[in-house]
């Protein structure tokens, strides 16, 4: 019966030995992509890839120059932006490799495809947002509500 356990034991630290690389792996994302796994939480870093020339033609606010051995303590995803796509792949994986577990995207399309999402995950929803809100005692009884949710107008 402990034989049976200690074998069990192995094949699953072996099972999470090989799949926890394979979770690391920096990806290539498009715009599409981009917009619906960062609505949720944005990026904590976006990493500038681009030659100098482009940087300082098109700067991306408060991104990060990329530099062999950049440091950075990622707490949510890492967004890499780039020149071309292989670019972004390839310091997305350096840095992937460099701090495992961590999700890394790529940019497909480069700092056009970039300012497309940052302008769709900033941009107001559809119906625009709620400036006041009731919160109701219960649905069942009458009287004013406990609470009410004021937002300060922008």
């Amino acid at each position: 019966m402990r034989a049976k356990f200690i074998i069990h034991a192995l094949i699953v630290a072996t099972f999470i030995g090989v799949t926890a690389p394979a979770q690391a792996a920096a990806s290539l994302r498009n715009e599409t992509q981009l917009k619906l796994a960062l609505r949720a939480s944005p990026p904590c870093c976006v990493i500038d890839a681009r030659s100098d020339a482009q940087r300082q033609s098109r700067a991306i606010a408060e991104a990060l120059v990329y530099r062999e051995g950049i440091r950075i303590d990622p707490v949510a995803a890492v967004v890499v932006v780039a020149d071309d796509d292989a670019r972004a792949l390839s310091v997305a994986e350096k840095i992937a490799a460099a701090h495992p577990g961590k999700t890394v995207f790529a940019v497909e399309g480069g700092v056009d495809a970039w300012e497309s999402v940052v302008s769709a995950i900033s941009a107001e929803p559809p119906g625009g947002r709620a400036v006041q809100f009731v919160i109701p005692k219960n649905t069942c009884e009458q009287g004013p509500a406990l609470q009410q949710l004021r937002t300060a107008p922008k």
